[in-house]
């Protein structure tokens, strides 16, 4: 996906005032019935993973457009205004503990909608593997603290996800869709939004990384001992890249370079033992976390010379900045479209006068902000 603009999502505290979300609600309901109306379930899920449709629906329901909490307040009111009968879609998961509750909810939400046993299992791993690639497959100091899963009577699904970096008071949105995911791996979101590109993130998801990925999985199949030997001796205090350049190893750009000092030792015997056919079955199985992931990348690569990437993986941010170009020029014409569709919406919707001139004065302001 093309990069199509600059984003800012500051970490706002407290909570939305109940007289807000009870509006929210009101205006939520509403327009998903239309859009499943209109476009059916998938149609919503789509838009669950546009970047600028779910800031302008979070907008025109009346929060914040800048803030991260808009990702989770609009989730949060989506996940008790969805109905299985009425909407055709539900939600499960949510922020902080609520996404740890997301399998078991994932279950209940597949009878609602009358799911086999099997999808339902489909979309259990669905929702674990996507935030594993996000907390440990990607490394850029955002870990994940919600993790918001909406899927819809035929099986389909969409992923909203956030990460927080507290050292600077910034949150990262990740956007998923299970029509556009071929591999689980290889560059599977449908956007990744943030506030800066930063350097020396871990990203085991690039398609350059396709060698070490594979190195990492042979690593893992071959005796334990030897791994966790080349580990150790990499994670030696006193080691540097100086030493390996002067060994005549080749030198590579490893800003941030750390071998993790926490690592579960016991998991590498129990890779050993499943022998992984690839790198998702790695990255699934039990245990394996952000630190074992880059202690086996940075082993492929400084001893085995596969490099992987350090290349940011945000691929979609927007915001009233980008209008001047920088750092990406906006895609103005999807903006339109958005405000457009959500107008279109919001004149149609059922609802109390004073909730919709509400929406459709906050669409204004938005596409002010944005510069349109």
């Amino acid at each position: 996906m093309q990069k199509t603009g600059y984003v800012v999502l500051p970490l706002h505290g407290g909570h939305a005032p109940g007289w807000l979300v009870k509006r929210m609600k009101a205006l939520a309901g509403e327009v998903v019935r239309l859009i499943v109306q209109e476009d059916g379930a998938d149609g919503f899920l789509r838009r669950m993973s546009e970047p600028y449709w779910f800031q302008a629906f979070g907008c025109a329901l009346g929060f914040d457009w800048h803030s991260s909490g808009l990702t989770t307040v609009v989730t949060g009111v989506l996940k008790e205004t969805l109905k299985a009968d009425m909407h055709g879609v539900m939600m499960a998961g949510g922020k902080g503990n609520a996404s740890r509750k997301a399998l078991a909810e994932i279950e209940r939400a597949g009878t609602g909608l009358g799911l086999p046993t099997t999808k339902v299992q489909e979309l259990r791993y669905a929702s674990r593997i996507c935030a594993k690639v996000d907390n440990a497959a990607i490394q850029a100091g955002y870990p994940i603290y919600h993790h918001a899963f909406f899927m819809s009577e035929r099986g389909d699904w969409a992923v909203v996800q956030q990460g927080i970096n507290t050292n600077d008071g910034t949150a990262r949105r990740y956007h998923w869709l299970s029509e556009h995911v071929k591999n689980y791996i290889i560059e599977p979101h449908d956007a990744i939004i943030g506030e800066r590109v930063t350097s020396g993130v871990l990203n085991m998801t690039a398609k350059e990384a396709d060698e070490n990925r594979r190195v990492c999985v042979d690593l893992v199949k071959d005796d334990p001992r030897r791994l966790i030997s080349s580990i150790k001796k990499l994670g030696t205090e006193g080691t540097s890249l100086d030493a390996w350049t002067e060994a005549g190893k080749p030198s590579y750009n490893l800003e941030g370079y750390e071998m993790p000092t926490d690592l579960n030792w016991r998991v590498f015997s129990d890779l050993y033992d499943v022998q992984p056919r690839n790198y998702e079955e790695l990255l699934a199985f039990k245990g394996v976390g952000p630190a074992t992931v880059r202690a086996l990348a940075l082993v492929a690569q400084l001893v085995y010379g596969k490099p992987t990437s350090w290349r940011d993986p945000v691929k979609f941010s927007f915001a009233h900045g980008g209008k001047d170009g920088v750092p990406y020029p906006v895609n103005t014409n999807v903006m339109d479209g958005t405000v457009r569709f959500l107008e279109e919406i919001f004149k149609s919707a059922e609802l109390e006068r004073e909730l919709k001139s509400d929406a459709l004065r906050r669409l204004g302001h938005l596409s002010h902000s944005w510069g349109l």
